[in-house]
């Protein structure tokens, strides 16, 4: 109902006269609140993702991301294809919209395919966990003018390393699953700071920067039609259909569960930022937390449904829009790039217009370009966030169902270990910490 209720105020706010000053202090709010939950994403994914691991045997843990890799695999890749075959029927793109616009200098830039392909798997594995928190490797060529050749120099960029934090807490997980007694310290560390984070995310619980936006829905309302489209099909559509097959339950009564996490996304433009209310939302449907805990932090930095979609229809659209007839082997181009560039994408707002310059490098697109399209990304922004926040979701449930049998083992596991007076990790319980499903 407050989300809501901003989306619906910033929207009638619009069409009053502001001062840039009175707009900057009716967002400050908000400003505010989105700091709090940006502070608390790096220990709410560590501490939810090595609690959970920490909670599950090896055998189950290695089905469990085996699954959820395998769910990530189909449903990007199909959204990539999903919005390439759309964004060609449709056919937005109009030259003549950009010829109104003026011509763009064309800007090739320096970073390939390979490169992003290469800094994904180089970050995974970080030399600094510490340094990964807050800054990234990435490829930088440099062109020698004294020997004419390419010098590859790999340089570190603020923003955070998702892949490379993520990597070490599985692994970390996994080792004190593997370790029983002697991490039981460590395990029950982080399964009390997964708690208390999640409680302070709790506590804690738009912009009118947008000027004119029913001109510029005018001007480019077929390229929202196409991605909405797009979207609409992953969302109720393909989404459902992935989770029905593998549960045989009626996927919609899942996604109206999901309504609150939903608009949170819409209101925020941030997976991460939604992660509380999404991890409420399936423990509600009834999804185990030692799968939330897992499934769903990773999913939500790397599992882009939304974003693979839209960056694949937008690179296509400013190429339709510079006249540009796009052969097998450029599609492809924008299948993978798309793809790796959707996985790289940090769960922020606008995330994915920043990442979209990769693909448009590929083609060999002015990567300016994106300015034709950055007025209705407001809006867009919003859509593609809600549909990787499903896309999340319904993985969590795709592989639930699948591991169901192995989890209620593991449950029967436990429920003897507590007969005869032992905790988890195989000793004598003292009745000192445990883990409430309310609180997942």
């Amino acid at each position: 109902l407050q989300v809501l209720t901003g989306i619906i105020g910033g929207g009638l706010l619009r069409y009053a006269t502001l001062s840039s000053e009175t707009i900057h202090f009716i967002g400050y709010p908000g400003t505010i609140f989105m700091n709090l939950l940006k502070m608390l994403i790096i220990p709410l994914i560590v501490a939810s993702l090595v609690s959970g691991l920490a909670q599950l045997d090896a055998r189950s843990s290695g089905k469990v991301g085996s699954r959820a890799i395998a769910y990530y695999a189909l449903t990007t890749t199909h959204a990539v294809i999903l919005g390439i075959i759309v964004v060609m029927l449709i056919h937005p793109g109009d030259p003549s919209i950009k010829h109104h616009s003026g011509e763009l200098a064309v800007d090739k830039g320096s970073i390939s395919a390979l490169d992003k392909f290469l800094d994904l798997i180089r970050n995974m594995f970080p030399e600094n966990i510490v340094r990964a928190s807050f800054q990234q490797q990435e490829t930088e060529r440099i062109l020698n003018n004294v020997t004419g050749k390419t010098i590859f120099h790999v340089k570190y960029t603020d923003g955070m390393n998702v892949l490379g934090l993520i990597m070490f807490c599985i692994v970390m997980g996994v080792v004190i699953s593997a370790t029983g007694k002697p991490a039981k310290p460590l395990g029950d560390f982080f399964i009390a700071l997964d708690i208390v984070i999640t409680k302070m995310v709790g506590i804690y619980m738009c912009n009118i920067q947008v000027d004119d936006l029913a001109k510029t829905a005018q001007v480019l309302g077929l390229f929202i039609v196409t991605v909405v489209s797009g979207l609409a099909i992953q969302a109720f559509i393909t989404l459902p259909l992935i989770y029905f097959v593998s549960s045989r339950l009626n996927p919609y009564v899942f996604l109206k569960g999901l309504i609150p996490a939903i608009m949170t996304a819409f209101g925020t433009s941030s997976s991460a930022a939604t992660l509380p209310i999404t991890f409420r939302c399936l423990n509600d449907l009834g999804v185990d937390h030692r799968i939330t805990k897992f499934v769903l932090p990773v999913g939500a930095m790397i599992n882009m449904d939304g974003t693979a979609l839209y960056e694949a229809v937008g690179s296509i659209f400013i190429a339709q829009l510079n006249g540009m007839d796009l052969n097998i082997g450029q599609i492809i181009t924008v299948s993978v790039t798309a793809t790796l560039a959707s996985i790289g994408a940090a769960s922020i707002p606008s995330a994915g217009l920043v990442t979209m310059i990769i693909v448009l490098t590929a083609l060999g697109l002015p990567s300016n370009d994106i300015s034709l399209i950055l007025a209705i990304d407001f809006l867009l922004d919003r859509l593609r966030t809600a549909v990787n926040v499903i896309g999340d979701a319904y993985g969590c449930g795709f592989v639930y169902a699948l591991c169901k049998d192995d989890i209620e083992r593991l449950e029967e596991h436990d429920n003897d270990l507590e007969r005869d007076g032992l905790d988890h990790w195989g000793h004598k319980s003292q009745n000192t910490l445990h883990i409430d499903v309310n609180e997942g």
